[in-house]
């Protein structure tokens, strides 16, 4: 086992880190991800190894600004669009790869597409920006498990081995929203931090959803993924004996082995910000089931209620 890594202290030196080929995680506005100079294959094979993450799993390219997204994607109209009113943010685009690239293929997955977006969080712009070069970033968490929203979430998930920039807690607390566009069509991969219905409120059309037996064309898309070591029951109005439980506005869970309330307002904003924290830590409870509220499936509760089917699915 690898030894526990220093941290950087300093954008410059995170970005260093990258440069040289090594793993170094940063937050973002949705969670912190796990990353890699996206041209070099060996560091790009490290995110896989270190994850666990199967290679069919294509990763998520990071940019600090069009200028670079432009040199790795093409952009039709409908892309364009959508990149002038959501980036910087917590959306992704699938769009066809661009000639010259350079991109390493473990990034895409030998796909001819590429999932690229630009992040939100000011420093994980300046942090590619100084790497001077796409940052491939999933989760930095082992693969299927809860994604880490802080900093030392990433410490414990993978037991100090990669180094951390920490940035604060996430503010969002959901991985982006990964859009397909082909031609006029936009399809959602997966559901996100930026809700379905502002997009199509944006763009004036019907944003249909991928199916769960869709080709694997971004990350998310796996039927079990983002899960705690406890099992989970969905829907729960209360909680069985010796479950943990997790709740939403009027659902407390009295009686609970363990309790807590994504938003005991009922706001979907902040269940989304919570909810990886909140299930980590009924998680450590011990509890063998965590049984979860029901949730609407409206605005953030479709990527909510997303990450929970994928957590209470057969594991692998």
């Amino acid at each position: 086992m690898r030894a526990p890594q220093k941290d950087p202290q300093t954008i410059e030196e995170a970005a260093a880190i990258l440069r040289s080929g090594r793993l170094c995680a940063f937050a973002t506005e949705t969670v912190y991800g796990l990353g890699a100079d996206a041209t070099n294959s060996d560091a790009v094979l490290a995110i896989y190894e270190t994850k666990g993450r199967p290679r069919f799993n294509p990763l998520i390219c990071h940019c600090p600004d069009m200028a670079m997204a432009r040199k790795i994607a093409v952009f039709n109209p409908v892309a364009q669009a959508l990149a002038d009113r959501f980036w910087p943010g917590p959306m992704t685009l699938v769009l066809p790869l661009a000639t010259d690239a350079g991109l390493s293929d473990l990034v895409t997955a030998g796909l001819e597409t590429v999932a690229l977006r630009i992040p939100g969080h000011e420093a994980a712009r300046n942090l590619v920006a100084a790497v001077g070069r796409p940052v491939a970033a999933p989760s930095a968490n082992p693969s299927g498990r809860l994604s880490p929203t802080t900093a030392e979430a990433v410490r414990a998930g993978f037991g100090g081995r990669v180094p951390v920039l920490d940035g604060g807690p996430c503010e969002a607390g959901l991985e982006s929203t990964i859009l397909a566009v082909e031609g006029e069509a936009v399809t959602q991969l997966r559901a996100g931090a930026l809700a379905r219905e502002t997009v199509e409120a944006a763009l004036g059309i019907a944003v249909p959803t991928a199916g769960h037996d869709a080709a694997i064309a971004a990350p998310g898309m796996l039927l079990s993924h983002y899960a705690p070591n406890a099992g989970v029951r969905l829907n729960a109005e209360s909680p069985a004996p010796g479950e943990a439980y997790l709740g939403f506005g009027g659902f407390a869970g009295d009686g609970a082995r363990a309790a807590l309330n994504l938003s005991p307002a009922g706001d979907l904003h902040e269940a989304a910000r919570n909810l990886f924290s909140f299930l980590a830590r009924l998680d450590a409870s011990g509890a063998g089931k965590i049984a979860v509220a029901p949730i609407p499936v409206t605005g953030l509760g479709e990527a909510i209620n997303d990450r929970l089917e994928r957590a209470a699915a057969p594991r692998r």
